[in-house]
């Protein structure tokens, strides 16, 4: 429908992105690609890529931009606007699309179709479902607007960023409280909101049947580091035979945002694990990996193991829980042992933030130090049954005129008077 002003309105229920193009690994500087269906890399992309990777961002973060971008571009071609001309209402109708399309995937969904968007009745956990997550898109917008601040520094289309921030009209901090920490200098205007997420740590129970359900000393090992260091599940993978310190039981991680090693300590339980994990491997030379699939595998130089990789973990916990009925990741390990640590009075705030090696304060502060959803309603739950008891043994009121007080007592619970 077309309005006075030139304004379409796009039938976002009809429009399906073309499979167009794809992310590919590539030798050299940049480490992942986006190729058009003839398989030349995207030009606007590599460039932006390639200043990407010189301002120190990872490998990991390479390659989600360019799923973000990949994205973009089968929009763009779907609404059949080019890159270069795309307004801010290209980036609207955009994310008003991905907030009721379905996520594309290589194979439709078996066992976990009947868990997908519910809650686990055991972890309290939502399960992933097929529609793009609002963190997702929020991604999506951020990477749109770099890309967009790149070419529009280099004196390229379009003239205006098209991924606009919500200013409201003032300028950035104009009434800043000098007390206060400084705010971002505008939200994305088409941002969804997220809720926010309480972490929570897994009982002791839980995570006994989670232990208790593993298969092999590896498995053992790398749960038990985990839960001890707090360290995230791609730090740990990082970890070599060097990185192990056994005189003060300290593994040395490779911190996923900055790139900065930084020793960690573990409990003795977890080195009790590796020793006995390292000791069904043949000897590793300090350089190599600590973690290796269990299985050999032939990729034309005959059966040997192979590094384990985060599928590879994945498959770890997919298994223990099928086993238990759950939907636990690595990441609730970092939860537990951030929480535990948290609420250990022996233990600064700054501690944790230390170990968890967050960039601020007021992040592992806003995250952690919060009360725990389940031990709060099992205090209230408590509260309310003391004081239910405490009305019970109170001396009944007299009853009132017109009723007899033995009947009062049986229609209560009580015993004939």
């Amino acid at each position: 429908m077309a309005l006075s002003d030139g304004f379409v309105e796009r039938d976002l229920a009809s429009i399906r992105l073309p499979q167009w193009g794809r992310v590919v690994a590539a030798e050299g500087v940049v480490p992942w690609l986006v190729v058009d269906p003839a398989g030349d890399a995207v030009e606007p992309i590599q460039r932006f890529l390639r200043d990407f990777v010189a301002r120190g961002n990872r490998a990991g973060s390479v390659r989600s931009y360019a799923y973000g971008l990949l994205r973009w571009w089968r929009w763009l071609a779907a609404v059949g606007v080019d890159w270069d001309k795309a307004t801010s209402a290209e980036v609207r109708d955009f994310v008003l699309w991905l907030g009721r399309a379905a996520k594309p995937r290589s194979s439709p969904r078996t066992a976990s179709a009947v868990t997908a968007g519910t809650v686990n009745a055991v972890t309290r956990k939502r399960y992933l479902g097929d529609q793009y997550e609002p963190r997702t898109v929020r991604h999506g917008n951020a990477v749109l607007r770099s890309f967009y601040e790149f070419w529009i520094e280099l004196g390229g289309s379009p003239l205006v960023n098209p991924v606009v921030l919500d200013r409201r009209g003032r300028r950035s901090n104009e009434h800043h409280n000098p007390l206060a920490p400084f705010r971002a200098e505008g939200r994305i205007r088409y941002n969804p909101r997220v809720p926010r997420r309480t972490p929570r740590a897994m009982p002791d129970e839980r995570w006994n049947e989670l232990f208790a359900g593993l298969r092999s000393n590896r498995d053992r090992a790398i749960l038990a580091l985990g839960i001890s260091t707090g360290a995230r599940a791609s730090e740990l993978l990082g970890v070599r035979g060097s990185d192990l310190d056994w005189g003060e039981q300290l593994v040395r991680v490779c911190r996923k945002g900055s790139g900065a090693e930084q020793w960690l300590p573990a409990s003795p339980e977890a080195f009790v694990w590796i020793r006995l994990y390292l000791a069904e491997l043949e000897p590793l030379e300090p350089h190599e990996p600590l973690w290796w699939t269990l299985r050999r595998r032939d990729h034309g130089d005959g059966l040997r193991r192979q590094p384990m990789n985060y599928e590879a973990l994945r498959a770890v916990f997919k298994r223990v829980n099928t086993l238990l009925g759950t939907n636990y990741s690595m990441h609730d390990l970092r939860h537990t042992a951030a929480l535990r640590m948290s609420r250990d009075e022996s233990l600064s705030i700054r501690d944790v933030q230390t170990i968890l090696g967050h960039a601020h304060l007021s992040t592992t502060a806003d995250v952690y130090l919060v009360e725990d959803e389940a031990q709060v309603i099992r205090r209230v739950q408590q509260h309310l049954a003391a004081r239910g008891q405490r009305i019970q043994q109170a001396a009944p009121a007299p009853a009132a005129v017109g009723y007899d007080a033995g009947d009062l007592s049986v229609l209560f619970g009580g015993t004939p008077q």
